[in-house]
């Protein structure tokens, strides 16, 4: 129990479990069981030791840290995702301009202006009314 307790474990990871204490102490579980008053001493002790010991509570921060690291690395990938989507949707409509641009140099043997190609799309239809 001391062992336990002063984070010197010999048998053990020096968690402050039941399981710990009776592979320290070197005796079966039940045996340890059936000592009542050793039980009663190691629940209060732990109490009073706090739930972590320095390595647990260590542990534990680096745990917590860790998983804020990954989540900062998952917001810049969703981030960085969403920015490649938008590149592509830019590059597909450079490359359909271009295209367009080719079959009509292919056609008149000159250039057009993408502008006016631009434009006649976005003019709406005339009602019909």
């Amino acid at each position: 129990m001391d062992r336990l307790l002063a984070e010197q474990p010999q048998r053990t990871d020096g968690r402050l479990t039941k399981t710990n204490l009776w592979k320290e102490a070197g005796v079966s579980r039940a045996t340890m069981n059936r000592a009542t008053a050793v039980m009663a001493e190691w629940d209060s002790r732990v109490t009073a030791a706090g739930s972590l010991s320095a390595r647990e509570a260590r542990v534990t921060h680096e745990l917590k840290e860790t998983r804020r690291q990954l989540a900062a690395q998952i917001r810049k990938c969703t981030d960085l995702t969403r920015q490649l989507d938008a590149a592509a949707t830019a590059i597909a409509a450079l490359h359909h301009d271009n295209t367009l641009l080719r079959q009509q140099h292919a056609r008149n043997g000159s250039l057009a202006d993408i502008s006016q190609h631009r434009r006649e799309q976005k003019q709406p239809e005339p009602s019909r009314s």
